[in-house]
């Protein structure tokens, strides 16, 4: 029992050694890859705006009170990005929105990824009846688009942060259930697996332990994609005021609130626009270099 025990060890301890060896060589071929870089860069810098908004601008002052006298300016030293309908400085807005599409982006995927990934790694795991009714009901899901399931969800339980989050998380999960379902029965029976089974250990712990992170490549690459496809879609059902609602800065209400002064008033809607064509365009910059990092085909 004791020499079981000290092999399962000593196979932990030289897959972890091979685990960090392949984060290392995925970093150094990431970091190869100019354009993922620059969208790395690009997400850092819009942490670190979302992290020092009110450092950088006064909410109260400059992202909520409205001052007529000075609406609708153009970019000026004072107002860099110029000011909205009521008078409010564009650039302090963009600045706080950016921690209302983050906030969403993140908890929104981190849902999706959750339930969604329990529900695929049970249906690829155990396969026969179970797998056939999870992924029936996934297909149920997957049968009406993702944005008009969010408006459904959103237009009857209310106009909130926190429904709008739900209604984008419960939309996202057919998406993963998919995703991880198939990389489960690329692994379950490798030998690693039938080493874990041997030694005595239960579905949960082989599921949570042994499984799930050797999945974990298709995953990341998605999530990264799937938070630019969440931040477009709480813009669009703010765009149609089924989103988050005013006074708070989101981009998609700043364009909604905008679009009428478009010719008078370029700079309403041109910054926020994009706000949100630079977020989604880092995003997907950091996802495809992801994928070609992670990519096995290309260690060669």
């Amino acid at each position: 029992m004791q020499k079981q025990i000290h092999r399962q060890d000593k196979k932990t301890e030289i897959s972890n050694y091979r685990k960090r060896n392949q984060m290392v060589e995925v970093w150094s071929r990431l970091k190869k890859n100019k354009m993922a870089m620059l969208g790395l860069v690009i997400i850092i810098i819009l942490l670190l705006l979302a992290i020092f908004a009110d450092v950088i601008a006064d909410y109260d002052t400059l992202v909520v009170k409205q001052n007529i006298m000075e609406r609708l300016q153009p970019p000026s030293k004072k107002h860099i990005f110029g000011t909205d309908e009521f008078g409010r400085d564009i650039f302090s807005r963009i600045v706080h929105g950016s921690r209302i599409s983050i906030k969403v982006g993140v908890i929104s995927v981190a849902m999706s990824l959750i339930l969604g990934g329990l529900f695929g790694s049970i249906a690829g795991y155990y396969g026969g009846k179970t797998d056939n009714i999870i992924m029936r009901l996934m297909d149920i899901l997957l049968a009406v688009p993702s944005i008009l399931l969010a408006i459904t969800i959103v237009a009857a339980f209310g106009t909130n942060l926190i429904n709008v989050i739900i209604a984008l998380g419960i939309a996202g999960i057919p998406k993963y259930a998919r995703i991880v379902r198939a990389a489960v029965l690329g692994v379950k029976d490798q030998e690693f697996i039938e080493s874990a089974r041997a030694i005595g250990a239960t579905d949960a712990t082989i599921i949570l332990r042994e499984v799930i992170p050797n999945c974990l490549s298709p995953i990341i690459v998605q999530v990264t994609l799937s938070v630019a496809g969440v931040i477009l879609s709480i813009a669009s059902l703010s765009f149609i005021g089924l989103g988050i609602q005013p006074p708070e800065p989101e981009w998609g209400a700043m364009l909604s609130g905008g679009r009428q002064y478009l010719r008078d008033a370029w700079h309403i809607t041109v910054f926020p626009g994009l706000a949100i064509m630079i977020t989604i365009l880092a995003l997907n910059l950091l996802g495809d270099g992801l994928r070609d990092a992670l990519d096995p085909r290309l260690k060669q």
